[in-house]
């Protein structure tokens, strides 16, 4: 079996301290023994990641989270109980053990259960979690694909779990506790609302100006093609201004009045469905980026569902 021999593989660079790129239903993420000092190190130079934005520790199920954390409130449960395997990372107080460049100094912790087979089977051969942010150089589209992972890592693109498109196409949604209240530190594929139903309360989101970095994703820049990007509800004035440059434009469903001559349209769904514009987001920008265009314009989404994640995304895209 091909998926077999596979995870054999890859459990021996991990064993070794080499890294593995694991698919997940979110993006693809660049994995490490957790508890490698030397392979935790190879992560941040691969990506070129600055030492302050930590990792996300990523366990086989709900029973490991008290390998890595400590004094876990009773919100994390019932919210693990809900949503894992899948796209919710919580920020919870470490372990002792953990290494400081896991978690980029902090005495907290991200943790989640990835939702993708593949990636479960390989958790189920190690004896130690696996740290994992995406597997593309730091600030740049996120990979959901094997393919954008070799264009974005290029030479330095280590062995690659195949997984096939990511499911859900966006990060997962980050949330943290303050005396069990739950606070949302990055937007991601699980809407608030479903978190407030899993809870019967409501929750906060955290205020990116004024919070010290203690999850991944909440740099102002981030997300971002090489081509220059610009975001807008109304995209025909920028595209107006524009006209006479090679353009790539996305549109959530229905295509703007005016597309010049040469533009290249892409759309995010033929339906109005959101979460397939969350699915397809990361894939178009990464098509567009790929044309050697002057310009990409896109429209933002309804901010419904995980519309909010989406426009998250394209406005750290487009931020200067």
């Amino acid at each position: 079996m091909r998926n077999s021999s596979q995870i054999e593989n890859a459990v021996k660079l991990l064993d070794n301290d080499e890294l593995v790129v694991i698919p997940t239903e979110t993006v693809y993420g660049l994995a490490a023994n957790a508890y490698s000092e030397k392979a935790i190190e190879k992560i941040f130079r691969t990506k070129n990641r600055p030492s302050n934005n930590p990792l996300i520790v990523h366990l086989v199920s709900a029973e490991e989270l008290h390998t890595v954390s400590k004094n876990i409130p009773t919100n994390a449960y019932k919210l693990a109980d809900y949503f894992w395997p899948g796209p919710l990372t919580m920020i919870l107080e470490k372990a002792d053990h953990l290494s400081p460049k896991i978690t980029a100094g902090k005495e907290t912790v991200a943790v989640r259960v990835p939702n993708h087979q593949t990636t479960l089977s390989l958790l189920k051969a190690l004896d130690y979690p696996l740290v994992a942010p995406s597997a593309n150089r730091s600030n740049h589209i996120s990979p959901t694909t094997a393919e954008h992972v070799k264009i974005s890592l290029g030479s330095n693109t280590p062995f690659i779990l195949d997984g096939g498109p990511c499911a859900r196409g966006i990060e997962s949604t980050i949330v943290g506790f303050d005396n069990n209240a739950v606070k949302i530190y990055r937007l991601g594929a699980i809407e608030p609302e479903e978190i407030e139903k899993a809870l019967g309360c409501k929750v906060q989101l955290a205020n990116h100006t004024s919070e010290e970095t203690i999850a991944p994703g909440m740099f102002t820049k981030h997300y971002s093609p090489g081509t220059p990007f610009v975001s807008a509800y109304e995209i025909e004035s920028e595209i107006r201004k524009n006209v006479g440059k090679k353009m790539g434009v996305i549109c959530f469903s229905s295509p703007p009045s005016l597309i010049p001559e040469g533009c290249v349209l892409r759309k995010l769904t033929s339906d109005g469905d959101i979460k397939d514009a969350a699915a397809n987001l990361y894939q178009v920008m990464h098509e567009l980026d790929l044309m050697s265009l002057d310009l990409i314009i896109a429209e933002l989404v309804p901010y419904i569902g995980v519309g909010a994640s989406v426009n998250d995304r394209l406005l750290r895209a487009s931020s200067k």
